[in-house]
């Protein structure tokens, strides 16, 4: 009896991912936001996001979700830029088959979800699944919001419709968060993609200050920059002293600089 009681408060407690939320860039389907939208709802999964320039089609979504899930069509976020959705959380796990020479390792939803099970606890941390268009997938500039990078290994043919790559993440989601809901978190207060572009801008303007990065080497060291600080789970606080050491680095060069053309 005990068992299945700590079972289903392990389970209660799964279904309480206040903190978790769906971010879609560009969807091709409305079809496809309404199934993601059913699924969310299965896993407890309260809040989504839509990158498009205009409304998809309410109708549509609204069918595949089903009236169990209309509540999350009815209440969805729209935006239009990656990085306005991107800006409230504090860490977000990018989902990718892509490859390239500047891609980053990826992980099986598996192993990226048991790394993000602390943050999960922390109902404080704001965590996002990104999902990109079903024909081109996520951007370069997209997967630069994202500290963490999931594909999901398959066989011969790696195309998977957008729903099914949602359903998968977010049930190995919600098993991580049952596996880590009897342990206590420690609140930590992480900066959240606003705060981290605010401080990837002062230093890719401090680096182009010494001529660090120019025009030809200046995305692919800034990406290899964010690749490295996003491993490192910054705190508000540690993004914010990034950046006040950087506007101090700026104000002195460019005193400097006034004070020779002065003299």
């Amino acid at each position: 009896m005990t068992d299945r009681r700590q079972i289903k408060d392990s389970t209660e407690e799964a279904l309480r991912l206040h903190n978790i939320g769906l971010i879609l860039v560009g969807p091709r389907y409305p079809e496809n936001i309404g199934a993601a939208a059913r699924i969310a709802c299965n896993f407890g999964i309260p809040e989504i996001t839509v990158v498009a320039k205009k409304q998809p089609d309410e109708e549509r979504m609204l069918k595949m979700a089903t009236h169990k899930a209309g509540h999350l069509i009815r209440s969805m976020k729209l935006v239009e830029t990656t990085a306005e959705a991107a800006g409230p959380y504090h860490f977000i796990v990018a989902t990718t088959a892509r490859r390239g020479r500047q891609r980053v390792r990826l992980q099986p939803p598996r192993q990226v979800m048991e790394e993000i099970q602390p943050l999960v606890r922390e109902s404080t941390n704001r965590i996002g699944l990104m999902f990109g268009p079903e024909n081109t997938g996520l951007t370069n500039d997209d997967l630069d919001l994202c500290q963490f990078y999931s594909t999901i290994p398959t066989a011969d043919f790696s195309s998977l419709n957008l729903a099914q790559a949602v359903a998968i993440h977010c049930y190995e989601l919600y098993m991580t968060a049952i596996a880590g809901s009897r342990q206590t978190p420690h609140p930590v207060d992480y900066a959240n993609s606003f705060d981290l572009e605010g401080m990837y801008g002062h230093i890719n303007e401090a680096l182009s200050e010494v001529t660090f990065l120019d025009d030809n080497n200046s995305s692919y060291w800034m990406r290899s920059i964010r690749q490295f600080l996003g491993r490192v789970r910054l705190t508000k606080k540690e993004a914010s002293l990034i950046r006040g050491i950087c506007r101090k680095f700026l104000w002195h060069s460019r005193n400097k600089i006034n004070d020779n053309l002065k003299n």
